[in-house]
């Protein structure tokens, strides 16, 4: 399986993303995927409460983070048996409207890439040791608790 898991500090485009991802596995000689899933995920222009949102914040731990996102991709993708993942997330100051993260995956068949992509998200939101503050358009700012609903 083909893995790649990258942390960004500045706005990303996922499909430029995706599309040198897949160029990059032409390039090592591996057939596209029969069936590919993906999500972009892209940030919201309120907070929890409802207030306008200025920004979300989100802080990591260097190389722990990168370690056991690695670890929830990995697993998740042995459990559906796909043949290649990535996953990219921002770190830092992210803005209404950017792209927060995106799971990209690979499979020989449109079911196993689909169920790896909402399991794997899913294990993102409630399991990545990421801390996630709200910058309000008043100033305010409160961390987060918690993950948003489905």
């Amino acid at each position: 399986m083909q893995l790649r898991i990258d942390l960004h500090s500045t706005c990303f485009e996922p499909l430029e993303v995706l599309e040198r991802w897949q160029t990059e596995l032409k390039g090592l000689g591996i057939a596209e995927s029969a069936a590919e899933s993906l999500f972009v995920g892209r940030v919201r222009d309120t907070a929890a409460d409802g207030t306008l949102l200025e920004a979300l914040e989100l802080e990591h731990y260097p190389g722990m983070t990168e370690q056991q996102l690695e670890q929830l991709a990995v697993n998740c993708c042995n459990r559906h048996g796909v043949s290649s993942c990535l996953v990219q997330h921002r770190i830092g100051r992210v803005i209404p409207g950017e792209a927060i993260v995106l799971v990209a995956i690979g499979a020989n068949r449109r079911g196993p890439a689909q169920r790896c992509c909402q399991e794997l998200l899913e294990a993102l939101k409630h399991h990545a040791p990421f801390w996630k503050r709200e910058w309000r358009t008043d100033g305010s700012s409160e961390w987060l608790s918690g993950n948003t609903p489905l």
